[in-house]
């Protein structure tokens, strides 16, 4: 009886003791060389947006603080970037003016695009279909030797602009989501196929080592038969490209009104990632890079979770499932300037952005902002749900978080729950445990986003959710939501090397400790 006593109290402590989870890494043991797959490129609305002076503001502080190096966005080569027009003969006349402001202003902050090549020229469409408010024509083109003539012409300008070494590192990608038909191609799978040749033949015939790829489709599609394509046709691709959200249901709804469901599988979106790069593996090309240049909790710019603190947590989760699965995961998308839908009406509306159209921080933001703290080289860290670091000067930097999915299922909508005053639930606590540093003096900085911490739309919601903020009101909520750690203070590791600490952490927490060596 006593036995059974003492094995009851004993499983009674290891169930109690299950809500809270320890972090214990060793400083002297390495997992090698940070996968930095998160910051490789993010994406923006279109190439017309990149004119404004506010998205270029807001891009130079996403570069400096997120360290973002390449950067992806539709409509290069629609009639508002005025690239194409023909003659009253029908010969080709091209301008790059518009794409020069645009490009090198990206070059100037040290950042690279991810070349989309897309949507159609009107004067080389072979048809009216647009898509977005900015109508960008999504019809084949009505003579192929002029597409291919085309990205020909523009890649030899951008040769002669920015140099063959430079644009050897850059990505061409054909076209957007073209398995949405109708929506963003107005034909088959096969005519994406002739698109792809050409455009294909337009790059390589200005340097053979310029990277091209595609399919850039929705919902991961096509990745084994356009490799089956080229593979027999003998038609050049450097890497795959395609997108995917973490919602249930569709692929294309910029304006939000049928609705959207966070996806409760634990592996929605990172399970898509691994079996894409499974696809590739077992492919006649199984080496190939794999870029996913669009992924987000959701599609559509008109849906809360994008605002909410949800999203912090949800991106970690997904980057780390995902591990080396992809070479680069392009969120979408920067800013709330961007205008499928048209010109947005008030400051917080659900947009794609990790920034509000005033230049506001959303928690997404500061996922991006405090991975890019993290250092060079990665600790062995068994938690799944932590990254843990240091840097050539013997700082340790470690980011953890929770992920709970709330969304109460396929009773409610993202779009009436995530626009409420959501408290996050206690989930225990965190013991974090570093061995083998190097002792001495060190300043300890603990970062948090979470509700009501670095939760901008938490502040908006405070202030009745006004449809339109005065420069009193975005100077204060900028303030409220800035990224300074909550607590900084001065601490010393003794001879025996260890920092132990223990946190209390809710639903959808996110915190670093980030420890600079003195």
């Amino acid at each position: 009886m006593k036995k059974l006593l003492i094995v009851a109290v004993l499983f009674s402590s290891v169930h109690l003791m299950a809500q809270n989870r320890t972090i214990k890494v060793d400083y002297k043991k390495e997992a090698g060389k940070l996968n930095t797959m998160f910051k490789e490129c993010i994406g923006a609305g279109r190439a017309n947006e990149g004119l404004r002076a506010d998205w270029q503001q807001q891009l130079a502080l996403v570069k400096k603080e997120c360290d973002f190096k390449y950067i992806r966005f539709h409509g290069l080569l629609s009639d508002d970037m005025a690239v194409y027009r023909e003659d009253e003969k029908g010969n080709p006349e091209y301008n790059y003016q518009y794409v020069d402001v645009l490009f090198d202003y990206i070059v100037s902050l040290k950042m690279k695009p991810f070349v989309e090549l897309g949507f159609m020229p009107n004067a080389l469409a072979s048809g009216k279909e647009t898509i977005f408010w900015w109508k960008g024509n999504v019809t084949p083109p009505k003579d192929y030797k002029k597409w291919e003539d085309l990205v020909k012409n523009l890649t030899q300008h951008f040769k002669e602009r920015y140099g063959d070494e430079e644009v050897k590192t850059w990505y061409f990608e054909v076209w957007n989501e073209p398995n949405l038909s109708p929506g963003f191609w107005s034909s088959t799978q096969q005519e994406y196929y002739k698109l792809y040749d050409y455009a294909t033949r337009g790059v390589k015939a200005v340097n053979p080592a310029y990277k091209v790829g595609g399919p850039a489709t929705a919902g991961s599609a096509w990745v084994a038969e356009t490799i089956d394509f080229c593979a027999k046709n003998n038609v050049p691709m450097d890497f795959v490209s395609t997108h995917t959200y973490g919602v249930k249901h569709g692929y294309l709804d910029e304006f939000g009104t049928s609705g959207t469901i966070l996806n409760q599988d634990e592996w929605s979106v990172s399970g898509e990632i691994i079996n894409s790069r499974k696809l590739i593996t077992e492919s006649a090309k199984p080496n190939l890079e794999l870029h996913y240049t669009e992924w987000s909790t959701s599609y559509t710019p008109a849906d809360p979770i994008h605002d909410s603190y949800h999203s912090a947590a949800y991106i970690l989760q997904k980057l780390k499932q995902v591990g080396n699965a992809a070479n680069s995961m392009s969120y979408w998308v920067f800013t709330d300037i961007f205008e499928e839908a048209g010109p947005r009406f008030t400051p917080f509306h659900g947009g794609f952005g990790l920034l509000n159209t005033q230049g506001i921080k959303k928690p997404a933001y500061f996922s991006y902002y405090l991975m890019n703290k993290l250092g060079e080289t990665e600790l062995q860290n068994s938690d799944k749900a932590s990254w843990t670091s240091k840097n050539a000067k013997g700082d340790v930097q470690v980011l953890l978080w929770d992920f709970t999915n709330t969304h109460p299922g396929d009773k409610e909508l993202n779009q009436t729950y995530y626009i409420k005053d959501l408290p996050s639930k206690e989930k225990g606590k965190v013991k974090v445990e570093v061995d083998g540093m190097q002792k001495g003096k060190y300043l300890l900085e603990i970062y948090k986003v979470g509700y009501k911490v670095n939760d901008a739309y938490a502040d908006y919601l405070a202030m009745n959710k006004p449809s339109q903020l005065t420069r009193e009101q975005v100077n204060s909520i900028k303030e409220k939501n800035n990224g300074t750690p909550i607590s900084t203070e001065k601490i010393t590791i003794d001879g025996k090397g260890t920092f132990s600490r223990e946190f209390k952490i809710n639903e959808n927490d996110v915190i670093m400790l980030n420890l600079i060596k003195q």
